[in-house]
């Protein structure tokens, strides 16, 4: 958060289950368009009942496009392949939102899945992965590579899509070298971390549908009509590891993506500004308009923020929306209780929640405070 911060980056969400994180941080310029925000878990360890297995999410509307983060650990060792695929059945199944346009993962215009997949690479001997790996003959090792083989066979696989595997595997490694497992269980290398994506299948229009069906239902027409008018498109600019790293038996992986969209909303909801001059000897007035409808709650409210901010956690000082109906203009005193180290420039920042969680925020700079 530190590093990011000075890179106008913040923390919009996060979430844990034990020892797996999924931290998501936006720009400041995006964060008026990003809404929705929910976050949720699954255990599949121990029978459902341990969260040392399982996966974790984060799902948004980003400029109106939905979309899901999802960072699994999977069960590990050679022979349970499939396995990992149900228990990944069981995470995307399981895994819901209270979100009408997107209740389910796969409702999601995009997904993101990564993680600690465990998958290993099967049939081929210690030695010759190791010549492969030396040689950096990768694609000698992409037909035995497990997730690879269940893709040819499992429909929810089929329609992820991943990048070439052109880095040397991911684990198991001793820690601090890089040197491959020397201990005495000599675990055979394999690309166990991994980053893939999905793209909603586009509906087919209802002359194209099976003779079988009459139509589209309502739901895949308006998911038909909403692509049509905002293409989204993605691509993957960087798929690589990073050897240096070397205080864990994985190597990083890293993704780098382009995504080019068409923005469903160019508006931010709220307009928030200052009244009058702000001083620390006296309150501070806050004008705020709604610009378009929203679903307001008693759980909205109104933080000041520090330029360089990392996370919405982060405010001075905060005050509450007191009234459900957002009709007019409302001031809201601000009470700056320590400005001693601020900038010449504030945020303000309006966050609007609901009960089940952070729904979305709007930032504010002023000139002066």
């Amino acid at each position: 958060m530190s590093l990011l911060a000075p890179q106008k980056y913040i923390k919009v969400s996060s979430i844990r289950m034990q020892g797996l994180l999924l931290l998501f941080f936006s720009k400041l310029e995006h964060v008026p368009f990003i809404r929705d925000v929910q976050a949720t878990y699954t255990r599949t360890g121990l029978f459902g009942y341990w969260g040392n297995k399982g996966g974790v999410s984060i799902r948004l509307s980003f400029y109106g496009h939905t979309l899901c983060f999802l960072n699994c650990h999977l069960a590990a060792h050679m022979k349970y392949a499939s396995e990992r695929v149900d228990e990944f059945e069981y995470i995307m199944d399981t895994q819901s939102f209270d979100c009408k346009r997107a209740p389910t993962i796969v409702d999601h215009r995009l997904v993101f899945w990564f993680g600690d997949l465990n998958f290993r690479i099967q049939d081929h001997g210690m030695h010759f992965v190791r010549i492969c790996i030396d040689k950096q003959n990768y694609s000698l090792l992409w037909s035995k590579d497990q997730l690879i083989m269940m893709k040819q066979k499992e429909q929810v696989l089929q329609e992820f899509e991943e990048g070439p595997l052109d880095f040397q595997p991911t684990y198991k490694f001793d820690r601090n070298s890089e040197s491959y497992d020397t201990s005495a269980k000599k675990r055979k290398p394999a690309w166990t971390d991994r980053i893939l994506w999905r793209l909603r299948p586009k509906a087919l229009p209802p002359d194209e549908e099976n003779e079988n069906k009459v139509g589209l239902d309502a739901k895949k027409l308006k998911q038909l009509e909403e692509d049509m008018e905002y293409p989204l498109k993605i691509r993957q600019d960087v798929y690589t590891s990073i050897m240096e790293y070397s205080i864990s038996d994985h190597k990083p992986v890293i993704g780098i993506f382009t995504l080019e969209l068409r923005k469903m909303y160019e508006t931010p909801l709220v307009r928030l500004r200052a009244e009058g001059d702000w001083s620390a000897d006296i309150d501070a007035m806050v004008v705020y308009s709604p610009l378009q409808p929203f679903p307001s709650s008693t759980w909205d409210w109104i933080g000041l923020y520090k330029v360089g901010f990392s996370s919405v956690s982060d405010y001075i000082t905060y005050t509450w929306v007191k009234d459900d109906e957002v009709e007019l203009f409302y001031l809201f005193p601000i009470c700056i209780t320590d400005l001693s180290n601020a900038t010449s420039e504030a945020v303000l920042l309006f966050t609007p929640q609901q009960s089940n969680g952070l729904k979305w925020k709007l930032t504010f700079k002023l000139a002066s405070c």
